[in-house]
């Protein structure tokens, strides 16, 4: 009979304990495989979404809000701000700023955000065409991979937007229709997620709210189409009236210098506007999930250990039960070397053993998680994607199976046959 096959003879021999020694190591290992996974792919997310942004600019309060909603489009926005107040930013002339992009938030379609923005913003993420054409009339729209996977969307379809960021049909905008002239191919970036307009939509869409509950006190029905408005080139929002509002601005600098670095300071100490730097704002959300993650890791590390501890003590206490036989064994004429390398066996098959259900545990936390967070942030995240840091755990389980069969091996291999047979 092989060593493999009698080592897991043995260890089914004490099924309690080896289940014990399994589930505790599994649980160790899923924790770490879990947290590995997670930090990954939203560290993946943060910096694939940074897309080269230095500084977002808008209506005063929460920092770190101001860049989850611009940035990352997972939080509510701070508020709206003024034209006329980010208008020396948008200036193509602007000595420090190559790029100044705009962004009117707060609608949805079916839980998808809508963002009112121009054409650069799609060159912030290098997203290209699947089919159709780029937004350029008012009330054109163009969508993102996955809002078109998601809701069926098709180039010609036509949909109303709705206010806020739910699916609620009482908020809806019934009497504007936005119309899809372009799906845009996969990035992997949060763009796939948004469905994009003109600026001047959003303001048309808010304007007919008004017109239409005005009409709604004058007359007791009126007919929607009567609100439909053209398709109409937007001019540019340098030449829009100064008390129009945008959510926020993306600012992309030409370079970096000590004017850079005052800007920031400047628009939050002498303008009713707040500047926050993404790069700080995601450190500082790195920071704070930071505690619990070294919580949560050293909780794995403990449970490591102590499984590692409870495979020392079954191989140590099944030593006892198993004298006799393995003393036969010895005079059948196997070597001491023989009864060391069994007892070893046994201690890195519990420790495989537990690697591979607290991997398929890890994975499968993500998968659920993943589904959760999907639903919730429209992010996409993988249960199934496999790091590298993983075949170093099996590493560190193969060693921790190494040492805690060690000393029940060496008293294996040092036994007293005579002695045993004899009692």
């Amino acid at each position: 009979m092989n060593l493999l096959h009698l080592s897991w003879k043995n260890i089914r021999h004490n099924p309690l304990s080896t289940l014990l020694s399994v589930v505790l190591f599994a649980l160790g290992i899923g924790l770490v495989v879990f947290l590995f996974l997670v930090q990954k792919q939203l560290d993946d997310n943060f910096k694939k979404n940074l897309a080269g942004i230095d500084l977002v600019v808008g209506a005063k309060g929460s920092p770190l809000q101001l860049i989850l909603s611009s940035m990352y489009h997972i939080d509510a926005p701070t508020g709206n701000i003024r034209l006329g107040e980010v208008r020396p930013y948008l200036n193509p002339e602007h000595p420090l700023i190559e790029a100044a992009i705009p962004l009117s938030m707060g609608d949805s379609y079916r839980e998808y955000r809508m963002v009112g923005t121009t054409q650069d913003f799609i060159h912030l993420y290098d997203a290209g065409l699947a089919e159709g054409k780029i937004w350029q009339y008012n009330m054109e729209a163009t969508v993102g991979a996955n809002v078109a996977a998601e809701l069926g969307l098709q180039l010609g379809d036509t949909f109303s937007s709705s206010h806020g960021f739910a699916d609620d049909d009482h908020a809806a905008h019934d009497h504007t229709e936005f119309k899809v002239v372009g799906i845009l191919a996969p990035t992997g970036a949060v763009i796939d997620q948004l469905i994009l307009t003109t600026t001047q939509s959003f303001w048309l869409v808010h304007e007919h709210d008004a017109t239409a509950e005005e009409e709604h006190h004058d007359h007791d029905h009126h007919d929607h189409h009567d609100h439909e408005h053209p398709q109409t080139m937007p001019p540019n929002l340098l030449d829009e009236p100064e008390e129009k509002e945008i959510t926020s601005l993306l600012v992309k600098f030409k370079g970096r210098n000590f004017r850079t670095l005052n800007l920031p300071r400047n628009i939050n100490e002498k303008t009713d506007m707040q500047a926050a730097s993404p790069a700080i704002e995601i450190n500082r959300l790195y920071s704070l999930m930071g505690t619990g993650e070294q919580v949560l890791r050293t909780l794995a590390v403990v449970i490591i250990f102590v499984s590692g501890l409870s495979i020392f003590i079954s191989l140590f206490s099944s030593l006892r039960e198993r004298q006799y036989e393995l003393s036969l064994m010895r005079v059948m004429g196997a070597g001491r070397s023989k009864l060391f390398a069994l007892i070893i066996l046994e201690g890195i098959l519990l420790a495989v053993l537990g690697y591979v259900i607290g991997l398929a545990l890890g994975h499968f936390a993500m998968y659920i998680m993943a589904s959760t967070m999907e639903a919730a942030y429209k992010y996409s995240f993988s249960a199934w994607e496999f790091l590298p840091v993983e075949w170093l755990l099996l590493a560190g389980a193969l060693l921790i199976g190494f040492v805690a069969a060690v000393l029940p091996a060496i008293q294996a291999a040092r036994m007293d046959v005579a002695e045993t047979l004899q009692g």
